[in-house]
């Protein structure tokens, strides 16, 4: 079967509206948009009300990072939300990666939805390769697939090893996704949209070079003819 990525732009921005502006401008050209803590600290749960109610897809990247019981909770309330991927540190160890999957599982049968796909955070791509090795990465993902996690975020660096080792059906989500000619901004290890696609991404999330062009869409286009 052909492998397939799609994107996942980020609304890195700090209302809502214009939040609604790039995703009634993007979609249906784009159909997953990144909530992450700049937006939900801003605007909360609109931001993602905002997004299913365009008939979007919702990754609700908060990177979960505490006590289990404290994360079980805000899983949970995140389920509720109706989101399509969250995120979990997997710095969390173990204990708290389970109580993730568990919460999650709960709520979507007791919802009767579907469970949201759970993501685990290896390495921050703005880390540069200096200070981390591949064996790191692959041991927070063996850690995150051991523990019931659906896939991972790292960096097309990392991206094929992990995608030997642990397997076809393990999810690859990779930031740090910049067009050829691009600036870096703070990321350290970035590539392009077809890096990712050839080292096995299944998700790739693009912001800034997205939502702050002079025309997004056409970005967008650009980016989504790229990884197809």
């Amino acid at each position: 079967m052909k492998h397939t990525t799609q994107l996942i732009v980020a609304l890195d921005v700090d209302n809502l509206k214009e939040a609604k502006r790039l995703v009634d401008l993007l979609y249906p050209a784009v159909k997953i948009f990144k909530v992450g803590s700049q937006l939900f600290t801003a605007c909360g749960a609109e931001a993602v009300k905002m997004i299913n109610k365009k008939n979007a897809k919702v990754f609700l990247d908060l990177k979960y990072h505490d006590i289990p019981n404290t994360v079980k909770n805000a899983v949970s309330s995140a389920v509720e939300l109706g989101v399509f991927m969250l995120d979990v540190h997997t710095q969390g160890a173990e204990e708290m990666l389970k109580a993730a999957v568990r919460s999650a599982t709960d709520k979507a049968q007791e919802l009767n939805i579907k469970k949201p796909l759970i993501i685990g955070i290896t390495v921050l791509t703005s880390v540069n390769n200096s200070q981390i090795t591949e064996d790191n990465v692959l041991e927070a993902a063996i850690l995150a697939k051991n523990s019931g996690l659906d896939g991972v975020v790292c960096s097309v660096y990392e991206a094929p090893r992990v995608r030997k080792e642990l397997g076809q059906d393990f999810l690859i989500v990779t930031p740090g996704i910049r067009p050829q000619g691009h600036a870096s901004d703070d990321q350290a290890r970035i590539a392009t949209a077809k890096d990712a696609v050839e080292a096995g991404a299944d998700f790739i999330v693009v912001g800034r070079p997205i939502v702050k062009a002079k025309d997004p869409l056409s970005v967008a286009k650009e980016i989504s003819e790229a990884i197809t």
